[in-house]
């Protein structure tokens, strides 16, 4: 058992059903004072830089990690109650998005020097140019768009990189907090983009959503709003490129985020 080793070092006990991905192995535990975490062990590169991140953040709108060690991490559990998924279903969207926002600002506000390995944002999307040589069409324009935004980068910030719904948890009394970062460096309008495409479908592509959160989110993070849109197109074919193996329906349902996007543009 992969847990092992350090459910004996760290003298913890498991307090639930492991959780499987694709990207990581988490197991709850509660540690020798009953206090509950999270144990998770890393199988991808980007999970290791996300550990890294986390440790940075120190608990400042993140969950705070508790010991580290090689591919293994322990951290605070998130408590059982509001989610931000449930929150959308709820009609309650644009609180969900400014939660978001929230949380994004405490993370971009820590302006000590980044930890080592973060991955470079024009790296991210090496994905969306192999796929619009491929594939063509307006994979093609958000790949020309992703090539304008990054060559006219407005600031560089420490990224989350995956920051939507499913990645803001509430801890209790410390509130909303983020979890699994991907380690990325780069523009900070970068960072919204998920939510755009979160947290299901249905809700992204709801008519008159992405007008109306985009105005939320330029407002609550002081960002330009037709930057942003335009960093929502590239983000869409971005995302469509790496669910094109795998993963149709997300696929259909991200270009199609793509060409709103790029109808929000040209209006």
């Amino acid at each position: 058992m992969m847990f092992a080793t350090y459910l004996q070092r760290w003298d913890l006990a498991a307090d639930g059903d492991p959780i499987v991905t694709a990207y990581s192995r988490l197991l709850p535990v509660r540690m020798r004072d009953s206090q509950e975490a999270m144990l998770k062990i890393a199988l991808m590169p980007e999970e290791r830089h996300g550990a890294s991140v986390l440790a940075w953040w120190g608990g400042n709108g993140a969950a705070r990690v508790i010991a580290r060690e090689g591919d293994a991490l322990l951290l605070e559990r998130a408590q059982s109650g509001p989610s931000l998924e449930q929150m959308v279903k709820d009609g309650r969207d644009d609180e969900a998005t400014r939660i978001i926002c929230a949380v994004s600002d405490t993370l971009h506000r820590k302006a000590d020097k980044p930890p080592a390995g973060l991955i470079p944002l024009e790296r991210r999307f090496d994905s969306l140019f192999a796929a619009a040589d491929t594939h063509g069409g307006i994979l093609h324009q958000s790949a020309d768009m992703a090539r304008e935004l990054l060559g006219s980068r407005t600031d560089s910030h420490v990224l989350h990189g995956d920051l939507h719904h499913g990645n803001i948890l509430h801890f209790g009394p410390r509130g909303w907090l983020a979890i699994d970062p991907k380690g990325i460096i780069g523009e900070r309008s970068f960072e919204y983009c998920c939510l755009f495409g979160n947290p299901d479908p249905q809700s992204a592509l709801r008519p008159g959503r992405l007008a109306r959160q985009a105005r939320i989110v330029s407002n609550a993070a002081s960002i330009d709003q037709r930057r942003l849109l335009k960093w929502i197109f590239a983000w869409a074919g971005l995302s469509a490129s790496m669910m094109f193996d795998d993963n149709a329906a997300g696929v259909n349902s991200r270009l199609e985020l793509a060409r709103l996007a790029a109808a929000g543009l040209a209006a």
